[in-house]
């Protein structure tokens, strides 16, 4: 477990829903910041549920939650803007390549690669060649200055704009010390706006980015965890 995966896990109450609906935002004594469908109270703990299903949920300390706020969660928006023509070669980019790019960085920088596929599945959809209506670019929308400052020549080359964007997304989580929130906030509005409001800003397109990846993130780390755990069945069975 590499060291945002924990965080990640706990932040899985970031859930968002396509349709705009009343959540729950609760705040802890260590500083997080999360979001529930609803709770309910069982003994010394409190359960936070993650849907309305109540078969997903977080159980914490009921002395833990210092703050509970009423909040609507706002509609997705799709961030990816248009794309160019790609390539020969680029246009072939396929699962298989892609995952190598990601672990080869994620290994760099220790972090998770599912972590940075879910990333990437907000920013472009996976599109090396989307261009969004600021001008960020790529797989992981660089703009042109953090792509020059981070050494991308190029943001369309799958590879240089993987690297270039886990870079930036490791000093953004180094910054402010492994608390993903705030670190995907700061990679989506800049830090700055995350300085100004010392937190998530309350834009409704970041909030919105924030709660798409962590649940993309949460779903692709709980389906690996299942298949791990089948293989292991599977394997202790013969």
């Amino acid at each position: 477990m590499n060291r945002v995966t924990a965080f990640a896990l706990l932040t899985a109450a970031l859930f968002f829903h396509p349709a705009a609906r009343a959540a729950e935002h609760i705040t802890l004594k260590n500083g997080f910041d999360l979001i529930c469908d609803h709770r309910a109270a069982d003994g010394e703990r409190m359960r936070l549920y993650l849907d309305a299903s109540d078969a997903n949920f977080v159980d914490v300390g009921a002395d833990e939650i210092v703050a509970v706020e009423h909040v609507d969660l706002p509609r997705e928006t799709n961030i990816a803007g248009p794309s160019h023509g790609a390539s020969s070669d680029e246009a072939k980019l396929t699962p298989q390549a892609m995952h190598e790019m990601l672990a080869q960085a994620g290994e760099a920088h220790d972090l998770d690669v599912d972590l940075l596929a879910s990333v990437i599945k907000a920013e472009s959809g996976g599109n090396p060649h989307a261009v969004s209506r600021t001008g960020a670019q790529g797989l992981m929308q660089l703009m042109p200055k953090t792509a020059a400052g981070l050494g991308v020549g190029n943001s369309f080359a799958p590879g240089e704009n993987i690297s270039g964007g886990t870079t930036y997304l490791d000093a953004l989580l180094k910054k402010y010390h492994d608390n993903l929130a705030l670190a995907l906030a700061a990679y989506n509005a800049g830090p700055a706006a995350v300085d100004r409001w010392h937190g998530v800003p309350p834009y409704r397109e970041t909030r919105a980015y924030v709660a798409r990846v962590i649940r993309e993130f949460n779903r692709r780390y709980a389906a690996r965890v299942a298949a791990q755990r089948q293989v292991a069945s599977v394997a202790g069975g013969r």
